[in-house]
């Protein structure tokens, strides 16, 4: 009866984690709508692949950074060249966890939202 259409991080500069995920993640921008007012933007990211979104919004009367709680939620996503994603990750410094144990680690991005990177099997 459902299935999945977008997910939501509110960040405080949108055009900083537009640019933080294309390059970490290969996200590119599908759609976007802008208030009249220009109290908010909605930004929706796309991996080209899936028809799942990722919606980023901004909005103007909240500049601070937002609580993010103990971070015990994320997104995941999976790489199909895990090392090749990795290495680049380290080269960003994004990386915030890893757990070889389980073949993943996370990343961060530029508001402190968590991303789950998860080998194809």
């Amino acid at each position: 009866m459902f299935e999945f259409n977008h997910f939501n991080f509110n960040v405080t500069d949108l055009d900083k984690s537009i640019q933080f995920y294309r390059e970490a993640l290969g996200l590119e921008p599908i759609s976007r709508k802008e208030a009249q007012d220009g109290s908010f933007i909605i930004q929706f990211l796309g991996d080209g692949l899936t028809g799942f979104r990722l919606e980023l919004t901004w909005l103007r009367d909240h500049p601070q950074k937002y609580d993010l709680g103990e971070c015990e939620f994320h997104l995941a996503l999976r790489s199909r060249n895990y090392e090749a994603a990795y290495a680049r990750h380290k080269d960003m410094g994004c990386i915030c966890f890893e757990n070889p144990a389980m073949g993943i680690y996370f990343i961060s991005d530029p508001d402190g939202y968590w991303i789950e990177i998860i080998p194809t099997r």
